[in-house]
């Protein structure tokens, strides 16, 4: 990515999001850039990551948990566990919208979050939180709605770049968490990337061990970024 294209600048060191005895820093592309969402693809590909119209990925030092992975479409073979989840899920419609703000989605964001991050500052958001973290004013970006009968029991926010996809964030109700609804989101954003000829799904940043993210190992064969390189996930390198 060439760095004429879009400043490029480095945060201050905050609190990690995942280790809450480890500060983070980020690298962030210029957010006033107009260049921004004709480079996101690109953005993509060397590691980044939306949140609201930022454009970011770790960069801390001595720190190199966080490894972007991403899945090579062609490749992906669902495993059995992964197939009955698409079984369970037979009777959930799937319907792919733009992104736009409405009470039903956020009214389910909100139960969500209560349910599954009580107590961790993100229980309680407003509308406004949700759309700054969630929805972009430039991204490509696309609400893939899971529905019960009409009910929507779950949203996987999607962006959608030239030869990609990136999934952004999940949510669903948590009287349907038996039917592995985030697993099931991956697995539809990976069929949709497949009809729209999509090389990768993005799913952001995999750190080894972490319960809360180690699950995206098991959508593979993937790759993760490690020193500026894409490889298969067996042939990472230990995080420095």
């Amino acid at each position: 990515m060439a760095s004429d294209s879009v400043r490029l600048y480095r945060t201050g060191a905050h609190q990690c999001g995942y280790y809450a005895d480890r500060l983070s820093i980020n690298q962030v592309l210029d957010p006033q850039s107009p260049a921004v969402p004709e480079i996101f693809g690109r953005a993509l590909a060397h590691g980044f990551r939306r949140a609201g119209d930022v454009v970011y990925r770790p960069d801390c030092g001595s720190c190199a948990a966080c490894v972007p992975y991403r899945v090579p479409i062609a490749a992906f073979t669902p495993n059995r566990a992964q197939r009955r989840v698409w079984a369970r899920n037979s009777d959930v419609s799937i319907d792919w919208r733009p992104a736009e703000p409405s009470d039903e989605h956020f009214a389910l964001y909100r139960c969500y979050l209560r349910q599954r991050h009580a107590a961790g500052g993100m229980d309680d958001p407003n509308p406004e939180d949700y759309q700054r973290f969630l929805l972009s004013r430039w991204a490509d970006t696309w609400f893939m709605e899971m529905r019960l009968s009409g009910l929507l029991i779950g949203a996987a926010v999607t962006d959608q770049a030239a030869n990609a996809a990136s999934a952004v964030y999940t949510y669903f109700s948590p009287e349907h968490a038996r039917r592995s609804l985030g697993t099931f989101a991956i697995l539809q954003q990976i069929e949709h990337c497949r009809h729209q000829g999509l090389a990768h799904l993005y799913l952001g940043f995999w750190i080894d061990g972490h319960p809360k993210m180690n699950y995206k190992i098991q959508f593979g064969p993937g790759e993760v970024r490690q020193e500026g390189i894409w490889r298969p996930w067996a042939l990472r390198f230990p995080a420095g």
